[in-house]
């Protein structure tokens, strides 16, 4: 059950950077695996490529499929919608930051 509250609250988060990452440069699903791991998270790949597509579906994301190594990785960017919702939830993230920090 703790874990499951964890993982509702925590999805903000990591949505968030997601965005930032692929912001910056396209992101594929393992490096993002790895990324968040560095930062705690723990996430598998079955449930990382779902909060993908849906930011995909959602217009937060967009997908390019490029050939690497002789397999399709799918490379995700940062669309206008998702750096405009991205620019919002890190004034916001801000904001509570500054309001609990010690």
């Amino acid at each position: 059950m703790e874990n499951q509250i964890y993982r509702k609250f925590f999805l903000g988060f990591i949505q968030i950077h997601i965005l930032h990452h692929a912001q910056e440069s396209p992101i594929y699903g393992t490096w993002m695996l790895e990324e968040l791991q560095e930062h705690g998270y723990q996430l598998s790949a079955g449930t990382l490529y779902p909060i993908l597509h849906n930011m995909e579906s959602n217009g937060l994301l967009e997908k390019e499929e490029r050939n690497v190594d002789g397999r399709i990785r799918k490379y995700y960017t940062t669309t206008e919608k998702g750096a405009a919702v991205l620019k919002e939830a890190k004034a916001k993230a801000y904001e509570l930051f500054k309001e609990i920090k010690d």
